[in-house]
């Protein structure tokens, strides 16, 4: 396996999950562009672009920090031609974005239900659709190109919208812009999936919804060394799957999975959102 040569983009990518998915592919030489708002540290969640972009360099990638807030149509056109202009193209879009905000209908203002719906669906959807032309021409060229959403499987059971319907809302349609993109662009030899993972993953930004307790979360590798493995599969073959992280690594042998727990010899782990 190996994505030596491949030219990524990345939404969100400043940190946490988006982040470690661009590392893994750095240290294979990869290019990866990290479209991100952060261009300033935030108090309490470290990483901008810049620092992402340095971190990218410093294991043996090519990077491009570009500031962008996948809200803004225009931002996310201009975003995309600066990636494939600086790469000479792009062969694999990872949909990282997202907003989360875990409150039931009465306690979710009208500003939290547009942010998620704003980043996570519409910018999704956008994201995809202005990376399409490059990365149809990748198929034409051979280069095996993938669209890799971070959302769940598809669920429509009541207890997974219940107590966040907007939120549920909001990364289902992330979901089903995996569902109708791998069927549409199935002709064009696109891959187009959906990785999530089993347990909750220790983050920034996870460390700041109250209540959670990072020890007994896994780290992001999990996510990037898995995202790897489907990356690093045939576009033509595999598309139209909702991943969950530890059964792409159990199909490849992985089944050891102690290294990727914050506490290592953690048994009970926090399980994550709509996974039965």
């Amino acid at each position: 396996m190996s994505l030596a040569g491949k030219r990524i983009f990345v939404t969100g990518g400043s940190r946490g999950i988006g982040l470690a998915i661009a590392l893994r592919a750095a240290k294979d030489g990869a290019s990866i562009a990290i479209a991100a708002k952060t261009t300033e540290a935030h108090p309490k969640l470290p990483g901008t672009i810049h620092t992402a972009a340095k971190e990218i360099e410093a294991v043996g990638g090519k990077a491009l920090a570009i500031q962008c807030d996948i809200r803004d149509e225009n931002q996310i056109t201009s975003a995309i031609e600066q990636a494939a202009t600086a790469f000479g193209g792009i062969d694999i879009l990872i949909n990282n974005a997202s907003a989360i905000n875990l409150t039931n209908t009465e306690n979710t203002p009208a500003k939290r239900f547009d942010l998620m719906m704003g980043v996570n669906t519409r910018g999704t959807f956008l994201t995809s659709q202005a990376a399409l032309p490059y990365l149809k021409k990748s198929a034409q060229e051979g280069r095996n190109p993938h669209i890799l959403m971070l959302s769940p499987p598809l669920s429509m059971k009541g207890k997974w919208f219940k107590p966040h319907l907007a939120y549920t809302m909001a990364k289902y349609g992330m979901s089903m812009c995996v569902l109708g993109l791998a069927d549409e662009l199935k002709r064009d030899g696109i891959g187009v999936n959906a990785l999530w993972p089993r347990t909750a993953i220790d983050t920034a930004a996870l460390a700041m919804i109250p209540g959670v307790d990072t020890a007994f979360c896994r780290t992001t590798e999990i996510i990037s060394d898995t995202a790897y493995i489907i990356l690093n599969r045939d576009g033509k073959e595999c598309s139209g799957n909702f991943f969950i992280d530890d059964e792409v690594l159990a199909s490849e042998g992985i089944t050891d999975l102690d290294k990727y727990a914050v506490v290592p010899g953690t048994k009970e782990f926090i399980n994550d959102l709509y996974v039965d």
